[in-house]
This record gives C-alpha cells, structure tokens and sequence, in this order.
C-alpha cells in the first residue's frame, strides 16, 4: 500500500466507525496523528536509506544551486523549561495536587541531586485509589490477577508508587529520534536528562509532533516554488495550490501529460495527507 492509499484509507475508516459526535477540533486532531505516523514512517525509511552504499558521484554531477538540508531539531529546541518534578518521598496526596495543579498526566521523579529516578502518573495513583477502594478479590484467580495492583495499593510516596526506570531523552538527542521513543513507549511526555541523568526539562509529544509535521502554509510554499516553478517551469496562476490539514487542492488547466506526473510528485511530499485532482487538461 502507497503513503497515499495508507492516508486516504485510514481517514475513511475513521471517518465511517460509528459513535458519538465528533468535536470541531477531532478531525484535524486526528489528521495530525495520521501525519505525524506517517513522518515517525519517513524517518524509519531515512534510515534504511542511509544505511545503503551511496553510488559514486562526480564534482562535475554536483548541483550548487540547490538548497542545503534543513536544520536538524533536537529536544532542547522543543521542551519545556522548568520542568515540574517531585521528590520521592513526596506523599500519595500530595503527589495528587501537584498533577491538578500543574495539569498535566504525569510527572519526574528526582533525587537530592536533581537525578531521575522514575515517573508518577495518573495511572499510578489510579491504581492505588481503586484497590483501596474496591473489596478484596475472593477467588485464587482474582487475586493473582490483582497481585500487581494489590503490590502498587501498598505505596504512600512517590518513590514507592512510581515506575521505574524512566524513560529519558538527552536534549541534543534529534526529535525525530525522540518521537521513535515516545511512540514505542506511548508516552505523552518524557523527561529531558543530562548526561549525568539530571532533570533539564521535559518533551511533550505535542511538541514532537508539531516539530515533525510542517504546517499547511509551508506544504503550499513547496509546492508553489520547488514543484510548480523548478520542476514544471509554469508560469505563476497557472495551478491554484491550497492546503488544509495536509490536504492539498490543486486547481487549473494543465497540458492532459502532466497532470499525472504533477499529481504523482506532490502524493509524494512528507506530510501531505491527500491530494483533491480538479485540473482540466489544456
């Protein structure tokens, strides 16, 4: 299956399960997240592509004219500074303020040298609410099914009902490097640590994915100067561009050869999600 198909299906499959209303902001939540898979796909088939031997290539082929690569984002471009954190000792009520408070699903856990050592979540305390909550299980089956959560119940502080270790990033780790992380450990935000394992800040996946996915205006501008210009020499106003959510319209006469070969270089693009075909042909 192409990008395209893999975008074009996973939107009406979306689009066709049934259940309660979307928001005005779902189908652009979900057409980023779609996005944002398909570039954390990009960076895996970039890497797969580096590892192959480059061909031989002489000065002469070299083209000066073109643009250099674009800066490569690393963590500390994106993540929040100061990040909240907790000490261990931190007690289960108070750990439950402090992620009300600062709202946010999850926090660090540090020592006396500011070193992380763990992170509290929701879920965590969760855990702990319901087992104290519930009536003890009355079957084998039931409590070794609980046993986990029985264990967790027993903690008072944050270093007791923490997970650990943590998952962290080095700030000058790439964000693509960073999303791979967050995405195979599901994680909504991680912390940022120094080489000494010192908390300096936190990523948000959030903020990954908006350093990951370009915005429409920049998808626009590609395709007006890179595809339009460079490539097929039109003169300006001859294709109407609009972009929307990765969505990209094109619209004008256009000799019948060249509107496949257009269609086909602008699918092509990171970050487009699908194109709408209303050229005619010249």
């Amino acid at each position: 299956m192409s990008e395209h198909e893999y975008f074009s299906a996973g939107t009406e499959s979306r689009r066709s399960v049934p259940g309660k209303a979307w928001s005005p902001e779902e189908p652009q939540r979900q057409d980023m997240l779609l996005r944002y898979l398909g570039a954390v796909a990009g960076i895996s088939a970039a890497r797969a592509r580096e590892s192959e031997p480059e061909p031989a290539t002489s000065e002469a082929a070299a083209v000066p004219d073109e643009p250099g690569p674009a800066p490569v984002l690393r963590v500390r471009d994106v993540m929040d500074v100061p990040a909240v954190a907790v000490s261990g000792d931190l007690p289960f009520t108070e750990l439950a303020r402090t992620l009300v408070r600062e709202h946010v699903g999850a926090v660090p856990v540090v020592d006396a040298k500011e070193r992380v050592i763990g992170v509290v979540s929701e879920s965590d305390l969760l855990a702990k609410a319901a087992v104290e909550a519930m009536e003890h299980p009355s079957g084998p089956i039931d409590r070794l099914r609980d046993r986990g959560l029985q264990h967790k119940a027993q903690g008072e502080t944050a270093a007791t009902l923490m997970t650990a270790p943590a998952i962290t990033v080095r700030p000058g780790t790439t964000v693509a490097e960073a999303a791979l992380t967050a995405a195979r450990g599901r994680l909504k935000r991680m912390p940022v640590a120094d080489w000494q394992g010192r908390l300096v800040g936190v990523v948000r996946r959030a903020a990954l994915l908006s350093a990951l996915v370009r915005d429409d205006e920049h998808i626009r501008e590609e395709i007006a100067s890179r595809i339009l210009t460079r490539e097929f020499h039109l003169p300006q106003g001859t294709v109407e561009v609009t972009v929307r959510n990765g969505v990209v319209d094109l619209t004008g006469r256009l000799d019948r050869e060249s509107i496949p070969r257009l269609l086909a270089e602008v699918r092509d693009m990171d970050d487009v999600a699908d194109v709408l075909d209303h050229l005619s042909a010249a």
